[in-house]
């Protein structure tokens, strides 16, 4: 069951005594207004073609929360098809039309799970209880499965809706986290996470349970895959054996007993990040991961042979879907001055055609800033690298925010941000490293921060804050830092081992105890984090080490911190040690509590009050007065 962390009354005084966002002047007020409407731009995503190829259903959030829609596949006015204030994920299609969906209570990871038809008027609850569950995908034959810790709360096992039964079962237990990648007759194609960075794929007969390990390895490496035309053709997408993701074919022998793996398709300069198969299974769509940027490809399965396809009309393609027939591609596509929106390309004249317009209302997308890429040494020499974004005729040396990512094996690449684009509004150059530890450049470069390596990643945030100043982009005295979620530790970790280096700071639901994180953390996500940080059972000198609230009297830096009340990822818990410690030491911090946000925030009015509260707060402390 899913705990809901209540609210301690002292920091529920905090959060009623948080700044007002009342303007001073005329210029305050065009600035808050135009930061509003920037928090304000909506996107749409996760499009997929109806069976029969005539729709697409998708989600987006100009309602004010991501939400269900469908629309006519060659364009046309779309049907919002949920109209909760809870966010809705997971949108898929059933082989008869039927869609299925995942509402978010609260932000949380205690999903609902609901089948309906395609014009929304008949519901029905698929699964049970306030679990942690994910949604998924369905079966050729209409089944469809999902991800439930209802058995054991350290592990998501996989369940399989039958319409037919209309009843959910326990299919596939896991002794850690997991699920089904592929399914095709009574065979799945199953994910088992070790830990993190490293997983198994393994065939499953779904009827008798017996199972054959198709990526056995030495060390941490990753696999994902998908059936061919039948069962005993599988094409995986790995990092065995070599260092960044690759594509393999596995050709499995008729008793099912053993196979003979293939390379295929591999680059040493980018990562395999998306694979799709046409309905046909004679075509695939690569999209490479390129330093952050998308390059995408067509492979012919049968001869092997590749070609390029046109650039996007942005940096990033995400969530690729062939239609029916095989002729178009939805698509995904998003950037640093453009939010994401829905794409077909035809893959005859291989042009492609905008579906959805999300409103930008008060926002010229033209104007937002792109941003540049950077290198720069750590402290070893090791070579890193930052999305530099400066504004219009910002003046060097001036003010720079560093933002770190989540993860911590997540990647900062040229997306939309909203609060980026505040800042940049306000004058404020941002800086976003890919530090050791992050993903797409490789496992080796990945796992650089596993266990005691985090001491070297920690370093990496002042070698970052030292480039800014030395290339006299950065002023001293004048430099930011902000991160959501692990990037919320490492400003923990900046304000504590560097307390002189920057001029505030902003914690997004990060953790700063490792100890009360691995105590309170959903019970699965502390099972697959001690691989990444280290185990309280055997390390916990180590985790104590790492944490930053051993070190909170060295904070002298002026600190923002928010979070979401039903985050069972970071428990509120390590946003409150951080603000009662400060406190008590009259350390300037300022806390906001979202009652109805999980891990980050999803609905526009959060988001909208978490860039306000972001823009001012550096504004006011980095303005050099």
């Amino acid at each position: 069951m899913t705990t809901r962390l209540r609210v301690s009354l002292p920091l529920a005084l905090l959060l009623a005594s948080a700044p007002a966002l009342a303007a001073d002047t005329p210029a305050d007020a065009a600035l808050e207004a135009r930061i509003t409407a920037m928090g304000k731009v909506s996107s749409a995503g996760s499009g997929q073609y109806s069976p029969d190829g005539k729709q697409i259903a998708y989600i987006s959030n100009v309602s004010g929360s991501p939400q269900a829609w469908v629309m006519p596949a060659a364009g046309g006015t779309p049907t919002q098809l949920t109209k909760g204030s809870d966010p809705v994920s997971g949108l898929r299609w059933s082989p008869d039309g039927k869609l299925a969906y995942a509402v978010s209570p609260g932000g949380g990871y205690n999903a609902q799970l609901f089948l309906t038809t395609a014009d929304g008027t008949q519901v029905k609850r698929i699964n049970e209880g306030e679990s942690n569950t994910f949604p998924g995908d369905f079966t050729p034959d209409g089944r469809y499965h999902f991800r439930s810790n209802a058995r054991s709360a350290d592990s998501t096992d996989t369940w399989i809706y039958d319409p037919a039964t209309g009843t959910a079962k326990l299919a596939i237990e896991m002794k850690s986290i997991g699920g089904i990648d592929d399914v095709l007759g009574n065979r799945a194609l199953v994910n088992r996470l070790v830990t993190r960075g490293d997983s198994n794929l393994w065939m499953e007969d779904l009827t008798t349970g017996r199972s054959m390990l198709l990526t056995p390895h030495r060390g941490t490496a990753q696999g994902g895959g998908v059936f061919g035309k039948d069962t005993n053709t599988v094409y995986l997408v790995h990092n065995l054996d070599r260092d960044r993701m690759a594509l393999a074919r596995i050709d499995v022998a008729a008793d099912g007993k053993s196979f003979k793996r293939t390379e295929l398709v591999a680059r040493d300069d980018a990562e395999l990040e998306d694979f799709v198969l046409n309905d046909a299974k004679t075509q695939a769509f690569l999209a490479w991961n390129v330093a952050g940027r998308n390059e995408l490809e067509l492979m012919d399965l049968a001869t092997g042979e590749r070609h390029e396809l046109p650039a996007a009309p942005s940096e990033l393609v995400a969530g690729a879907d062939y239609s029916p027939d095989g002729k178009r591609l939805l698509l995904a596509i998003s950037g640093s001055t453009a939010p994401s929106d829905l794409w077909q390309l035809d893959l005859a004249t291989q042009e492609y055609t905008r579906l959805t317009f999300s409103p930008a209302e008060g926002v010229d997308l033209a104007a937002l800033v792109k941003p540049e890429l950077r290198t720069f040494k750590a402290h070893d020499g090791l070579e890193l690298s930052g999305w530099l974004y400066l504004p219009k005729d910002f003046k060097a040396p001036g003010p720079v925010v560093l933002s770190f990512h989540g993860g911590p094996e997540g990647q900062d690449r040229p997306a939309f941000r909203a609060d980026y684009q505040a800042l940049l509004a306000s004058g404020i150059a941002v800086f976003a490293p890919n530090i050791r530890g992050s993903s797409g450049f490789g496992k080796t470069f990945m796992s650089l921060d596993n266990h005691a390596g985090r001491f070297d990643a920690n370093k990496d945030i002042k070698a970052a804050a030292d480039f800014l100043v030395a290339e006299r982009i950065g002023a001293k005295g004048r430099l930011g830092i902000m991160g959501g979620s692990y990037g919320g530790y490492v400003v923990m970790v900046a304000v504590t081992d560097y307390p002189d280096t920057f001029a505030a700071g902003a914690n997004l639901f990060g953790m700063v105890n490792f100890e009360t994180f691995f105590a309170q953390s959903t019970p699965w996500m502390g099972a697959i984090s001690t691989g990444e940080y280290g185990d309280p059972k055997t390390q916990l000198q180590l985790l104590r080490d790492l944490s930053p609230i051993h070190k909170l009297d060295r904070v002298k830096t002026p600190l923002l911190v928010m979070h979401g009340a039903n985050d069972t990822n970071v428990p509120v818990v390590e946003a409150e040690q951080v603000v009662a410690a400060l406190k008590k030491r009259n350390v300037p911090v300022e806390y906001v509590l979202f009652p109805d946000e999980g891990h980050g925030w999803r609905k526009q009015v959060n988001r909208v009050r978490s860039t306000l509260e972001l823009t001012r707060f550096f504004s006011r402390h980095l303005s050099g007065d």
